[in-house]
């Protein structure tokens, strides 16, 4: 066999016909390794004839020859050039009659942008905060890696923000949603996922003792909202600037995430009278409350205007306040949740709210929220209650089966060992940087690292503002991506790590960004 030669693949998950140059080979795809890197393929057979058809869409898998040992694909490849791994062949879509070829991440753009607003489905997924660019089309994903349509491989530190913990197709995730699949994917009726999913949160988030599934955390933190004014029969909330919970009118005022990254003062669109009621102050300034407001919703951990961290005292001090004034407080941990901890930052910072939000880590990829707290709160939704919401994919049982899988395979030992990475990888890169004389900071949470162009420390979203104006992080996010390295493509975003990702993908990571850092040193005045 040729290791040098393209292998053409017609499945990704069932048994594999593979093909190669002066022979043919059947495979099987096994589980990935646990460090990341390349899929493994496991020959069984060679056979001499190669004229065999297939009628699926192929996909060619360069196997390199320094990623094969012993007749068979390493589990751990070494740093990728940057055209390695999973390669796309020409894409055919029928577009009116006539035949379309996309074979480029330029083409799908230009492609998209005719048919999607900015072409993405979601502002934070463009080039534009990163100084404009063509984005990566990715063809799929494994462990700690994700290919895009022209063959490159980065290694990826986007991991859905946050939603892959265990990395991209992970094989648990994998096999529970196709098993869930099978059984069909919505009912509009009740199934017996749901129930163990809730039982694993509640279980998990002491003080959590009811919950109920949506299909976003948007909704999730729109819903928790409703049923705090509900409960509390006030209306005035207050959140902090640059805390992002959703695009729901009356929490746009004063946004992270996508809203920072593309400067928008807040969203054309929504009326004064939406966010009337909503008072943003700045994170981490515990304020004096009357009896006007309704409840307070906070990022424990802020990771929508990069990494902020509370400090001591701030969460404390909101759950005073609201108890003085009989405000109920909302964590909106649909970053954090699960992530930072199996309790999620309640659990490790010791402060419990009244109720809490949650989305990414639960459903295993798959669209899903949450919202929950105690019994007395949750118990004013509909049915039981006066206030309303409902969702026909609400629950649904291929979201809460990838999301059984996820929390059940999540443990102490995980975590652990997900900090430990995060805080090596946030180490080296701030080695790297001042090793060329650029001053930077990387706070890290858990498995969490932010990134900062300056050393002193970010407290709220307008010193992280000042931070990303000189816009370093955009000429470090596009130097790292030609070497193979993806981070979120704005500077307001955080750094995810996943259980995928191995010591050498951190050292890789470290080795890469020293040249970048190189590059970003030559490109300053």
């Amino acid at each position: 066999m040729d290791v040098g030669a393209p292998l053409l693949l017609t499945s990704m998950h069932a048994p594999l016909a593979v093909m190669a140059a002066g022979g043919a080979l059947e495979g099987r795809l096994p589980a990935p390794p646990t460090g990341g890197g390349a899929c493994l393929l496991a020959a069984s057979s060679v056979a001499a004839n190669t004229s065999a058809t297939h009628t699926e869409a192929t996909f060619t898998f360069p196997i390199l020859a320094h990623e094969v040992a012993g007749g068979r694909a390493s589990q751990r490849p070494g740093p990728p050039p940057p055209r390695i791994g999973f390669q796309a062949n020409r894409r055919t879509f029928p577009t009116g009659g006539a035949q379309v070829h996309y074979s480029t991440n330029q083409e799908y753009f230009d492609r998209a942008c005719e048919l999607i607003p900015g072409g993405v489905n979601s502002p934070v997924r463009a080039f534009k905060s990163v100084g404009g660019g063509t984005p990566y089309f990715v063809e799929r994903g494994q462990g700690a890696w994700v290919y895009d349509v022209e063959g490159r491989r980065y290694l990826d530190y986007v991991q859905s923000y946050g939603a892959s913990i265990l990395g991209h197709a992970d094989p648990r995730v994998v096999e529970a949603i196709v098993k869930a699949a099978g059984l069909g994917a919505t009912f509009g009726a009740p199934t017996p996922g749901e129930v163990r999913l809730a039982e694993l949160i509640t279980e998990r988030v002491a003080g959590c003792e009811m919950v109920r599934l949506c299909s976003s955390g948007t909704e999730a933190t729109m819903s928790a909202l409703r049923v705090a004014r509900g409960f509390t029969g006030r209306s005035r909330i207050v959140k902090f600037d640059g805390c992002y919970h959703g695009h729901s009118d009356g929490l746009l005022a004063g946004s992270g995430s996508g809203v920072a990254s593309l400067a928008l003062p807040d969203s054309a669109g929504v009326p004064a009278s939406a966010v009337a009621d909503t008072v943003v102050l700045p994170y981490n300034l515990v304020p004096e409350l009357d009896e006007s407001i309704a409840a307070v919703i906070v990022e424990p951990i802020a990771a929508n205007m990069n990494l902020v961290l509370p400090e001591a005292g701030f969460l404390e001090g909101l759950r005073k306040e609201c108890d003085r004034v009989g405000a109920l407080l909302i964590f909106d941990e649909v970053i954090t949740g699960f992530r930072v901890a199996k309790g999620g930052a309640s659990a490790r910072l010791g402060v419990r709210p009244d109720l809490w939000t949650f989305g990414k880590v639960i459903g295993g990829g798959m669209p899903i929220g949450a919202f929950g707290g105690r019994k007395d709160v949750m118990e004013r939704l509909a049915p039981l209650g006066p206030v309303y919401q409902a969702g026909t994919l609400s629950g649904n049982p291929v979201a809460t089966a990838a999301g059984i899988a996820v929390l059940s395979a999540l443990d102490d030992s995980g975590y652990m060992m997900l900090e430990g990475r995060a805080k090596a990888l946030a180490d080296g890169l701030i080695k790297v940087l001042e090793a060329v004389g650029i001053e930077a900071s990387a706070p890290t949470f858990g498995p969490l690292v932010g990134l900062y162009f300056v050393k002193t420390p970010v407290r709220n979203y307008a010193e992280s503002q000042a931070a990303a104006s000189a816009g370093r992080y955009s000429k470090f996010f596009h130097a790292m991506l030609r070497r193979g390295v993806a981070f979120a493509p704005g500077a307001y975003e955080v750094i995810f790590p996943s259980l995928a990702h191995s010591w050498d993908d951190i050292e890789w990571t470290i080795d890469i960004a020293s040249g970048a850092a190189a590059e970003l040193a030559s490109s300053l005045p």
